[in-house]
């Protein structure tokens, strides 16, 4: 089979390497490009491929539907709303990804957004600089928060484990009934927004996901709450949550995500509003998460080229 990697997948040449020795003494081939969003050159790299990898790149249509040997579709990352699924569904290609890979790495920068943003540190760091001191800027501690999980799957959980070793009362908002010793009440969306001192996002990105967060829900927020975002950039409304911040309607922010990947324009409401963290898509991205995270897609290949298919994810 031609297996084709489209995007390096964060880890030492040597592992790939070792993985494309390993491919060909099976012999298959095994072809590895460099990261290209335009879709007539990732349609030319799939044409004739039987599988192909990729990490969170966006995948285009035309590449699928040019490739008319393809089979599987093997991603390193755990959502796949970057891969046009309802193709992939259509021409019975089947999907995996590599669900819990980043879980740990996620989990923790989101206490770490919880403490700087309860502690000030990004107007106290500026200050430091400034020559100036912490006067007006005594924050807040995390022990004693309420936290609302607003999609308790994986990484939601985790994120819970963490905020009560912190001290937290946790609740929880999920579709499908959540029993977790670290989660203390599953709730309605509304009894999460009015209750909840930090908002933690971690649903995937549905039609019924897509802008849950908007105006009306920024609204029945506390004004003293804040909302964390490492979960998909339309899953909050960035006007909406850049007017609330603006007008002090909730006091702060901290979002991992947008509506595209990082690099940001310049002019995007949420780059220019008090009180907020802004990271470029980090919350997956670390040395042990993507070891793992490669360990993971390359089983996913190996059991798929057994006749198995591991971390199915349904069309």
């Amino acid at each position: 089979m031609k297996i084709v990697l489209l995007e390096g997948l964060g880890v030492s040449e040597e592992i790939i390497r070792k993985q494309t020795k390993k491919l060909n003494e099976m012999g298959h081939e095994f072809v590895v490009y460099e990261k290209n969003t335009d879709p007539r050159v990732q349609a030319e790299r799939c044409e004739d491929a039987d599988i192909i990898m990729l990490a969170n790149m966006p995948l285009s249509r035309e590449a699928i539907e040019r490739a008319s040997h393809l089979q599987y579709i093997d991603v390193a990352f755990t959502g796949v709303d970057h891969i046009p699924m309802d193709e992939a569904g259509k021409r019975g290609i089947a999907v995996s990804n590599a669900s819990g890979y980043a879980t740990q790495a996620v989990a923790e920068l989101c206490i770490s957004f919880m403490i700087q943003l309860l502690r000030n540190v990004k107007q106290t760091e500026q200050r430091c600089r400034e020559g100036g001191t912490k006067d007006g800027l005594i924050g807040n501690l995390l022990c004693g928060k309420t936290v609302g999980i607003i999609g308790a799957g994986a990484i939601g959980k985790r994120t819970a484990e963490l905020c009560k070793a912190f001290g937290c009362k946790v609740i929880a908002y999920s579709r499908s009934r959540v029993e977790h010793p670290a989660i203390d009440r599953q709730v309605t969306l509304e009894e999460l927004l009015k209750e909840a001192d930090i908002v933690s996002l971690h649903c995937p990105l549905t039609e019924e996901t897509r802008g849950m967060i908007g105006e009306e829900q920024l609204r029945m927020m506390k004004k003293t709450a804040v909302l964390i975002n490492t979960a998909r950039g339309p899953v909050a409304d960035s006007e909406a949550l850049a007017k609330a911040l603006t007008e002090g309607r909730i006091a702060g922010a901290a979002c991992d995500v947008f509506e595209t990947e990082p690099p940001l324009d310049a002019e995007h409401p949420l780059l220019h509003t008090p009180n907020t963290i802004v990271t470029p898509h980090i919350a997956f991205a670390s040395e042990e998460s993507m070891e793992q995270r490669a360990d993971i897609v390359f089983e996913n290949l190996y059991a798929w080229l057994e006749g198995k298919q591991l971390n199915k994810v349904e069309i």
